[in-house]
């Protein structure tokens, strides 16, 4: 998650300056239009393909590791948080030893 962010902040610090150049070349009215469209195609689309590529690549481990049903679980770095390591398929990070459930459930079955 944190690559989208990156590169969402270089390619504003490219999109900010090139709108400003623009602004002496256009007419003040296609200048705003031309401002809002390159922001939404350069930074703001770009954003959304690769946030659903990463859901995408990570799905199976969002879904059916034990890792995922775990309370120690960053679900938007697909990141353990006790040992800070990246959980795979095959690898969970603290072998299962550290899990501890994450109830989403109503407050009575978490006293359980």
């Amino acid at each position: 998650m944190g690559e989208i962010v990156f590169w969402a902040i270089i390619r504003c610090a490219i999109v900010i300056p090139a709108i400003y150049i623009a602004k002496s070349f256009l007419d003040y009215t296609t200048w705003w239009g031309f401002g809002i469209l390159a922001i939404y195609a350069v930074v703001v689309h770009p954003i959304a393909i690769h946030y659903h590529l990463f859901l995408d690549r990570n799905k199976e481990i969002l879904d059916s590791t034990l890792c995922s049903s775990c309370k120690n679980f960053e679900r938007t770095a697909v990141l353990c948080s006790v040992c800070d390591k990246h959980p795979t398929r095959e690898y969970l990070p603290c072998e299962g030893l550290q899990w501890e459930p994450n109830f989403i459930g109503s407050p009575e079955e978490k006293e359980m």
